[in-house]
């Protein structure tokens, strides 16, 4: 999977959300229908194709790779994930309320995800090399997202000077070793339970 280091996929994600040619929306469509379907590994350009109804030649000129269409399809919907994150937790008065429901959200959308959720069961070491800090990917970018919103909430409470990277870093890796291995000691079997660790373990770290 290739990306330019120039330009990250929160970058992208939040840039340009859906590309403008309405036959590239009905690629990606199709694409997320069909590796939904069958996975990534099993999954074929000519199988996207056929379900778009396009031919292989018109995928090739929009997306190049499979890869890159993997890639593309994987952007579209972390951009969609960043969209309800921001809807479900903007209205909320205090960081630390917007870092639990922002766990729980994650948590609820990753299971529920027809795509992700499926992978994660269906092929998870197919979508493993997705879900890493290495270059430019979905958990990267997730976690500058979280540091711009941590980065700002210090800057309100009079805390411009700390790097709130880390403490980003810190808190996604924890949202993913529960989506990657659910089994532990620590329930969390629904939004409840995910609501009460998060404001247990999660938010004080604010205050670190």
């Amino acid at each position: 999977m290739r990306t330019d280091a120039n330009d990250s996929w929160l970058d992208r994600a939040l840039a340009q959300p859906e590309p403008e040619d309405e036959t590239a929306r009905r690629i990606l469509d199709a694409a997320l229908e069909q590796f939904t379907l069958l996975g990534l590994r099993r999954s074929s350009v000519d199988d996207v194709a056929k379900r778009a109804g396009v031919s292989r030649v018109t995928v090739y000129r929009r997306f190049r790779t499979k890869d890159k269409l993997v890639e593309d399809t994987l952007l579209r919907e972390l951009s969609r994930f960043f969209r309800l994150l921001d809807a479900t937790v903007a209205a909320l008065p205090t960081m630390k309320e917007r870092v639990v429901e922002g766990f729980v959200v994650a948590l609820r959308h990753t299971r529920a995800h027809p795509l992700y959720g499926g992978l994660l069961r269906l092929e998870p070491e197919v979508l493993l090399p997705y879900l890493t800090v290495q270059g430019a990917s979905s958990l990267s970018a997730t976690v500058e997202y979280l540091a711009v919103h941590l980065g700002r909430a210090q800057q309100a409470e009079g805390r411009p000077g700390e790097d709130p990277r880390p403490l980003a870093e810190l808190m996604v890796r924890v949202a993913v070793s529960f989506l990657l291995n659910p089994a532990s000691c620590i329930e969390m079997e629904d939004e409840d339970q995910a609501r009460a660790f998060a404001r247990r373990y999660l938010a004080p770290l604010l205050d670190v």
